[in-house]
């Protein structure tokens, strides 16, 4: 560890947040880096920050405390450094385990392709979480808001964000261009357009099952009652409709005596109503139409309810499965409707990156939109609490944005570390600010006689009602 890292020297009166055997150890002084971010990220940070220190300073008394140190990413690292991403905020990052970061700019014309999915990759971390839920008084374009209340599990480092592409034209397009149509697709009548330009889009077990074991586990700290398995499995069968298996396999063979996948829960509940059914009659009932199935098909989920009933039903049946974690799976573009027309069905959604990315920002527009989303970047020992939405560089330094997507966030990080007493005295000072109609003006305008405020009085408002 160093004693300073971009030519910024470490707080002397803190202490690194510890990690082993899959345990964080948190002092009462941790060390968190911070980045404050692009364009509007300056006014939001500092905002934030305030309403930071005031809710711990009111949760402990003065026994705990942040020491936050500023670490380089982004335009001022790009003047100071001339590099967009600095070694050493990297190192940083590592070193001192969990941070927190404004939003950033992606650099024009070359380098690096995102600053965030950098981030994300170089530390490995594959789960983007991002909850959604509605606090009183924010504007919405929803009738009840209030009925959506989910967790996005978004798998974080690979599909088409891994950046394996090749631009149309050059060599490298068309030497792997020719790959595919001359040795993979020989002889038949599929081929790839010679002016295409192409990406590769992997989908791992690793990568798939670890973001759904976080999912499923996430479920059962917080008694969460479904995880939905988001995909595109009915057109990319070996890679949506992998994550699709692979996530089952996850919940029948990792959390079997915690879970019930909405199949089985079909078959019990079946045989429930019905003690006397028989297997035959079962399986018709779990798929309608299914005497006009072939034979062989009619023979698997036969089998299928047969199997359940022989492994689970004695510790699953006679309701026992209803107190189970539910474990289903939804197409995609089914989901965008899914959350609209029946938002509490749904608690904890774990996706594949490209699908997370449209879902989590069409969730976050039915209860405020994306100043007030927050997300965190969480590996194996390592997490990264960030704004959600972009940097809006013709607002920045006006003292007009919305800061609830980083303070949420800090919220987020806050739990993160077992200080919830400091975590809910950011939310409910912030609703309750919200409540008084004291808004920035993203939200003064949805909303009939609030008052303006600017970000620096939004935050002054919020730490007033911690009091």
């Amino acid at each position: 560890m160093q004693s300073s890292y971009n030519g910024i020297t470490v707080p002397t009166d803190g202490a690194p947040i510890r990690y082993e055997n899959g345990k964080y150890t948190i002092p009462d002084n941790p060390i968190i880096p911070f980045i404050e971010g692009d364009g509007t990220g300056r006014d939001i940070w500092k905002a934030s920050q305030r309403v930071f220190d005031a809710a711990v300073a009111k949760a402990y008394g003065g026994k705990r405390s942040v020491k936050w140190f500023e670490v380089l990413a982004g335009e001022k690292a790009f003047r100071q450094t001339q590099n967009w991403l600095p070694e050493d905020t990297v190192k940083a990052t590592v070193d001192f385990r969990v941070s927190i970061k404004g939003p950033l700019t992606t650099p024009v014309g070359g380098g690096i392709r995102s600053l965030n999915v950098a981030l994300r990759q170089l530390m490995d971390l594959y789960q983007c979480v991002r909850p959604v839920k509605y606090y009183k008084g924010v504007p919405s374009p929803v009738k009840h808001p209030e009925k959506l209340n989910v967790v996005i599990f978004r798998e974080n480092t690979e599909d088409i964000y891994a950046g394996i592409e090749f631009r149309e034209g050059t060599p490298e397009a068309q030497k792997f261009i020719a790959f595919v149509n001359d040795e993979m697709l020989k002889g038949g009548k599929k081929k790839v357009r010679l002016d295409s330009g192409v990406g590769v889009k992997p989908i791992s077990i690793t990568g798939s099952k670890r973001l759904v074991r976080a999912a499923i586990q996430y479920a059962l700290d917080n008694n969460l009652k479904t995880v939905t398995l988001v995909h595109k499995g009915n057109i990319q069968k070996f890679t949506e409709g992998a994550f699709r298996e692979w996530g089952y396999e996850v919940a029948t063979q990792e959390f079997r005596q915690q879970t019930v996948t909405e199949r089985e829960s079909w078959i019990l509940g079946n045989l429930e109503a019905n003690p006397g059914l028989t297997p035959e009659q079962n399986a018709a009932m779990v798929e309608p139409g299914l005497e006009f199935a072939p034979q062989a098909f009619a023979d698997e989920v036969i089998a299928e309810v047969k199997q359940v009933i022989a492994t689970i039903g004695e510790t699953h049946g006679g309701g026992k499965w209803k107190n189970k974690v539910l474990i289903n799976d939804r197409i995609a573009d089914s989901i965008f409707q899914q959350i609209i027309l029946r938002p509490s069905d749904y608690s904890v959604l774990a996706t594949t990156n490209l699908n997370g990315d449209y879902i989590s920002d069409a969730a976050a527009a039915q209860v405020g939109g994306l100043g007030i989303a927050p997300g965190a970047n969480i590996g194996d020992g390592y997490a990264v609490f960030e704004a959600t939405h972009g940097t809006a560089p013709k607002y920045a330094d006006l003292d007009v944005i919305n800061p609830g997507s980083v303070m949420l966030s800090g919220v987020m990080m806050f739990d993160f570390l077992g200080w919830t007493e400091a975590a809910r005295l950011i939310e409910t000072s912030m609703e309750k600010t919200i409540e008084q109609k004291y808004v920035t003006y993203d939200f003064e305008r949805g909303m009939q006689g609030a008052t303006k405020a600017k970000t620096s009085e939004f935050a002054t408002r919020m730490i007033e009602n911690m009091g």
